[in-house]
Protein backbone atom coordinates (compact mmCIF):
# COMPACT_ATOMS: atom_id res chain seq x y z
CA UNK A 1 0.00 0.00 0.00
CA UNK A 2 1.40 3.34 -0.92
CA UNK A 3 1.36 6.65 1.91
CA UNK A 4 0.78 9.56 0.31
CA UNK A 5 0.98 13.15 2.46
CA UNK A 6 1.31 15.16 -0.74
CA UNK A 7 -1.12 15.97 -3.17
CA UNK A 8 1.44 15.91 -6.07
CA UNK A 9 1.99 11.99 -5.09
CA UNK A 10 -1.54 11.24 -5.21
CA UNK A 11 -1.80 13.27 -8.62
CA UNK A 12 1.81 11.36 -10.19
CA UNK A 13 -0.03 7.66 -8.94
CA UNK A 14 -3.24 8.47 -10.02
CA UNK A 15 -2.54 9.21 -13.42
CA UNK A 16 -0.13 6.42 -13.92
CA UNK A 17 -2.74 4.06 -13.13
CA UNK A 18 -5.09 6.23 -15.34
CA UNK A 19 -2.72 5.67 -18.20
CA UNK A 20 -2.90 1.94 -17.45
CA UNK A 21 -6.80 2.23 -17.94
CA UNK A 22 -7.24 1.30 -14.70
CA UNK A 23 -10.45 2.54 -12.78
CA UNK A 24 -10.26 4.31 -10.03
CA UNK A 25 -12.20 4.48 -6.59
CA UNK A 26 -11.73 6.78 -3.73
CA UNK A 27 -13.19 6.50 0.13
CA UNK A 28 -13.00 9.67 1.77
CA UNK A 29 -12.69 9.60 6.04
CA UNK A 30 -11.70 11.56 8.85
CA UNK A 31 -9.76 8.09 9.59
CA UNK A 32 -9.78 6.61 13.34
CA UNK A 33 -11.55 3.44 10.45
CA UNK A 34 -14.11 0.83 11.87
CA UNK A 35 -16.03 -1.68 9.95
CA UNK A 36 -18.12 0.64 8.65
CA UNK A 37 -15.44 2.25 6.48
CA UNK A 38 -14.02 -1.34 6.21
CA UNK A 39 -17.53 -2.06 4.16
CA UNK A 40 -16.99 0.85 1.94
CA UNK A 41 -13.11 0.04 0.96
CA UNK A 42 -14.53 -3.49 -0.04
CA UNK A 43 -17.42 -1.98 -1.86
CA UNK A 44 -14.67 -0.10 -3.89
CA UNK A 45 -12.42 -2.92 -4.44
CA UNK A 46 -15.24 -4.83 -5.93
CA UNK A 47 -15.86 -1.85 -8.06
CA UNK A 48 -12.88 -0.66 -8.92
CA UNK A 49 -8.70 -1.62 -10.21
CA UNK A 50 -7.37 1.00 -7.92
CA UNK A 51 -8.44 2.30 -4.50
CA UNK A 52 -7.34 5.82 -2.80
CA UNK A 53 -8.43 6.51 0.68
CA UNK A 54 -8.20 9.99 2.87
CA UNK A 55 -7.71 9.99 6.09
CA UNK A 56 -7.70 13.48 7.02
CA UNK A 57 -9.86 15.43 10.04
CA UNK A 58 -11.19 18.05 7.91
CA UNK A 59 -11.36 21.33 10.11
CA UNK A 60 -13.08 23.38 8.16
CA UNK A 61 -16.84 21.23 9.03
CA UNK A 62 -15.48 21.68 12.49
CA UNK A 63 -17.25 25.00 14.53
CA UNK A 64 -15.03 26.48 17.21
CA UNK A 65 -17.03 24.49 19.72
CA UNK A 66 -17.04 21.18 18.43
CA UNK A 67 -14.50 17.88 18.79
CA UNK A 68 -11.75 18.75 16.09
CA UNK A 69 -8.90 18.71 18.47
CA UNK A 70 -10.28 15.66 20.24
CA UNK A 71 -11.64 13.28 17.50
CA UNK A 72 -9.86 10.40 17.92
CA UNK A 73 -6.98 9.48 16.07
CA UNK A 74 -4.34 6.76 15.27
CA UNK A 75 -3.04 6.22 11.47
CA UNK A 76 -0.91 3.42 12.34
CA UNK A 77 -4.32 1.52 13.21
CA UNK A 78 -6.14 2.80 9.92
CA UNK A 79 -3.12 1.76 8.15
CA UNK A 80 -3.68 -1.87 9.59
CA UNK A 81 -6.86 -2.18 8.38
CA UNK A 82 -6.41 -0.51 4.91
CA UNK A 83 -3.85 -2.99 4.30
CA UNK A 84 -6.15 -6.39 5.73
CA UNK A 85 -8.67 -4.68 3.07
CA UNK A 86 -6.47 -4.32 0.12
CA UNK A 87 -6.39 -0.17 0.06
CA UNK A 88 -3.77 0.61 -3.07
CA UNK A 89 -2.88 4.01 -1.47
CA UNK A 90 -3.90 6.18 1.67
CA UNK A 91 -3.76 9.93 1.31
CA UNK A 92 -2.69 11.15 4.90
CA UNK A 93 -2.12 14.93 4.11
CA UNK A 94 -0.95 17.75 6.72
CA UNK A 95 -3.86 20.54 7.08
CA UNK A 96 -1.23 23.12 5.31
CA UNK A 97 -0.93 20.81 2.55
CA UNK A 98 -5.06 21.01 2.01
CA UNK A 99 -5.29 24.46 3.13
CA UNK A 100 -3.35 27.61 2.15
CA UNK A 101 -2.98 29.82 5.23
CA UNK A 102 -4.65 32.69 3.26
CA UNK A 103 -7.27 30.14 1.90
CA UNK A 104 -10.66 31.92 0.82
CA UNK A 105 -12.88 30.09 -1.51
CA UNK A 106 -15.82 27.11 -0.63
CA UNK A 107 -17.78 25.16 -2.07
CA UNK A 108 -21.30 25.51 -0.93
CA UNK A 109 -24.54 24.80 -1.59
CA UNK A 110 -26.92 28.19 -1.54
CA UNK A 111 -30.36 26.32 -1.30
CA UNK A 112 -32.35 24.96 1.79
CA UNK A 113 -30.57 21.98 1.45
CA UNK A 114 -28.04 22.02 3.97
CA UNK A 115 -30.25 23.93 6.83
CA UNK A 116 -31.99 21.20 7.51
CA UNK A 117 -31.52 17.90 10.13
CA UNK A 118 -27.71 18.51 11.36
CA UNK A 119 -27.54 21.90 9.29
CA UNK A 120 -29.90 23.44 12.24
CA UNK A 121 -27.30 22.88 14.47
CA UNK A 122 -24.16 23.04 12.75
CA UNK A 123 -24.68 25.84 9.89
CA UNK A 124 -21.35 25.51 8.48
CA UNK A 125 -20.83 21.93 8.44
CA UNK A 126 -21.70 20.93 5.15
CA UNK A 127 -19.89 24.03 3.24
CA UNK A 128 -16.90 22.53 4.92
CA UNK A 129 -18.05 19.03 3.65
CA UNK A 130 -18.59 20.11 0.16
CA UNK A 131 -15.10 22.48 -0.02
CA UNK A 132 -12.99 19.02 0.84
CA UNK A 133 -14.88 16.61 -0.78
CA UNK A 134 -14.26 19.01 -3.80
CA UNK A 135 -11.07 18.95 -3.23
CA UNK A 136 -9.85 15.32 -2.99
CA UNK A 137 -12.62 14.90 -6.31
CA UNK A 138 -9.53 17.43 -7.65
CA UNK A 139 -6.62 16.05 -6.39
CA UNK A 140 -7.39 12.14 -7.02
CA UNK A 141 -9.97 12.18 -9.83
CA UNK A 142 -11.66 9.46 -8.80
CA UNK A 143 -14.06 7.07 -11.41
CA UNK A 144 -16.36 6.22 -8.11
CA UNK A 145 -16.05 7.80 -4.60
CA UNK A 146 -17.65 5.74 -1.77
CA UNK A 147 -19.91 7.15 1.26
CA UNK A 148 -22.06 5.41 3.61
CA UNK A 149 -25.89 6.10 4.03
CA UNK A 150 -25.30 6.56 8.01
CA UNK A 151 -24.45 10.48 7.01
CA UNK A 152 -27.76 10.53 4.30
CA UNK A 153 -27.59 14.18 4.60
CA UNK A 154 -24.11 14.42 3.75
CA UNK A 155 -24.59 11.87 0.65
CA UNK A 156 -27.46 13.47 -0.46
CA UNK A 157 -25.35 17.60 -0.83
CA UNK A 158 -22.55 15.12 -2.11
CA UNK A 159 -24.63 13.82 -4.76
CA UNK A 160 -26.42 17.68 -5.38
CA UNK A 161 -22.56 18.77 -5.28
CA UNK A 162 -21.81 16.40 -8.39
CA UNK A 163 -24.45 17.06 -10.31
CA UNK A 164 -24.34 20.71 -10.07
CA UNK A 165 -20.84 21.15 -10.84
CA UNK A 166 -21.37 18.39 -13.56
CA UNK A 167 -18.21 15.83 -11.67
CA UNK A 168 -17.73 13.04 -13.90
CA UNK A 169 -17.84 10.76 -10.89
CA UNK A 170 -20.60 7.83 -10.04
CA UNK A 171 -21.45 8.86 -6.24
CA UNK A 172 -21.65 4.75 -4.59
CA UNK A 173 -23.86 5.07 -1.49
CA UNK A 174 -23.46 1.94 1.20
CA UNK A 175 -25.53 0.87 3.98
CA UNK A 176 -25.28 1.69 7.41
CA UNK A 177 -22.70 -1.12 9.67
CA UNK A 178 -24.41 -1.89 12.86
CA UNK A 179 -22.48 -3.35 16.23
CA UNK A 180 -24.50 -6.66 16.86
CA UNK A 181 -26.48 -4.91 19.28
CA UNK A 182 -27.67 -2.44 16.88
CA UNK A 183 -25.87 0.43 17.57
CA UNK A 184 -24.31 2.10 14.13
CA UNK A 185 -20.91 2.38 13.85
CA UNK A 186 -19.14 5.48 14.61
CA UNK A 187 -16.03 6.82 15.34
CA UNK A 188 -17.68 8.84 18.11
CA UNK A 189 -18.79 5.70 19.65
CA UNK A 190 -14.90 5.86 21.30
CA UNK A 191 -16.20 8.76 23.19
CA UNK A 192 -19.09 6.73 25.19
CA UNK A 193 -18.28 5.76 28.55
CA UNK A 194 -20.02 2.39 30.07
CA UNK A 195 -23.04 3.31 31.58
CA UNK A 196 -23.65 5.93 28.07
CA UNK A 197 -22.68 2.95 25.30
CA UNK A 198 -25.50 1.12 26.68
CA UNK A 199 -27.60 4.47 26.64
CA UNK A 200 -27.12 5.17 22.84
CA UNK A 201 -29.03 1.83 21.80
CA UNK A 202 -32.06 4.00 22.35
CA UNK A 203 -31.02 5.31 18.40
CA UNK A 204 -31.47 2.16 16.65
CA UNK A 205 -33.93 0.67 19.09
CA UNK A 206 -36.19 3.95 17.77
CA UNK A 207 -35.24 3.46 14.20
CA UNK A 208 -36.25 -0.07 14.68
CA UNK A 209 -39.40 0.88 15.69
CA UNK A 210 -39.88 3.55 13.00
CA UNK A 211 -39.03 0.70 10.88
CA UNK A 212 -41.82 -1.60 12.20
CA UNK A 213 -44.55 0.94 12.46
CA UNK A 214 -43.90 1.85 8.54
CA UNK A 215 -43.85 -1.90 7.59
CA UNK A 216 -47.09 -2.01 9.68
CA UNK A 217 -49.05 1.19 7.44
CA UNK A 218 -48.56 3.99 9.42
CA UNK A 219 -47.76 6.58 6.26
CA UNK A 220 -48.29 9.80 8.73
CA UNK A 221 -45.21 11.64 9.40
CA UNK A 222 -45.71 12.96 12.52
CA UNK A 223 -46.54 9.76 14.26
CA UNK A 224 -43.43 7.95 12.88
CA UNK A 225 -41.80 11.54 14.61
CA UNK A 226 -43.78 11.42 17.80
CA UNK A 227 -43.30 7.47 18.31
CA UNK A 228 -39.47 7.43 18.17
CA UNK A 229 -39.16 11.18 20.42
CA UNK A 230 -41.70 9.29 22.69
CA UNK A 231 -39.61 6.52 22.92
CA UNK A 232 -35.86 8.29 22.63
CA UNK A 233 -37.45 9.96 25.84
CA UNK A 234 -37.33 7.30 28.01
CA UNK A 235 -33.69 7.22 27.98
CA UNK A 236 -32.71 9.45 30.75
CA UNK A 237 -28.87 10.06 29.28
CA UNK A 238 -30.39 10.75 25.96
CA UNK A 239 -31.00 14.79 24.87
CA UNK A 240 -32.79 14.87 21.17
CA UNK A 241 -30.96 17.09 18.63
CA UNK A 242 -33.60 16.43 16.06
CA UNK A 243 -35.78 13.99 14.77
CA UNK A 244 -37.50 14.74 10.99
CA UNK A 245 -39.11 12.99 8.36
CA UNK A 246 -37.60 14.58 4.95
CA UNK A 247 -37.47 13.94 1.51
CA UNK A 248 -34.64 11.54 0.67
CA UNK A 249 -33.06 13.56 -2.32
CA UNK A 250 -33.79 17.40 -1.21
CA UNK A 251 -34.21 16.78 2.61
CA UNK A 252 -37.01 18.72 2.60
CA UNK A 253 -39.83 17.68 5.74
CA UNK A 254 -42.61 16.01 4.27
CA UNK A 255 -46.09 14.96 5.94
CA UNK A 256 -46.19 11.50 4.60
CA UNK A 257 -44.63 8.38 4.20
CA UNK A 258 -44.15 7.43 0.69
CA UNK A 259 -41.53 5.57 -1.06
CA UNK A 260 -37.51 7.54 -0.85
CA UNK A 261 -38.15 8.99 2.48
CA UNK A 262 -35.52 9.30 4.84
CA UNK A 263 -36.55 9.31 8.71
CA UNK A 264 -33.53 10.77 10.69
CA UNK A 265 -32.04 11.55 14.31
CA UNK A 266 -29.53 13.25 15.96
CA UNK A 267 -29.34 13.07 20.33
CA UNK A 268 -26.55 13.19 22.21
CA UNK A 269 -26.06 10.57 24.70
CA UNK A 270 -23.99 12.69 27.53
CA UNK A 271 -21.96 15.16 25.39
CA UNK A 272 -21.73 12.76 22.27
CA UNK A 273 -23.55 13.52 19.69
CA UNK A 274 -24.96 10.50 17.54
CA UNK A 275 -26.63 9.98 14.42
CA UNK A 276 -29.17 7.48 12.93
CA UNK A 277 -31.77 6.41 10.24
CA UNK A 278 -33.36 4.66 7.95
CA UNK A 279 -34.74 5.09 4.37
CA UNK A 280 -38.40 3.96 2.83
CA UNK A 281 -37.86 1.85 -0.05
CA UNK A 282 -40.27 0.71 -2.56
Amino acid sequence: MIIATTIAEVRAQVREWKQAGLTVGLVPTMGYLHEGHAKLIDQAISMCQRVVVSTFVNPTQFAPNEDLDSYPRDFDRDCALLRAHGCSMVFYPLVSEMYEPDAATYVEILSEMPKQLCGKTRPTHFRGVCTVVSKLFNIVTPDKAFFGQKDAQQLAIIRRMVRDMSYNIEIVGCPIVREEDGLAKSSRNTYLNTEERQAALILSKSIFLGQKLVAEGETNANKIIDAIVTNICTEPLARIDYVAVVDGITMMPVKKITDNVLVAMAVYIGKTRLIDNFIVEG
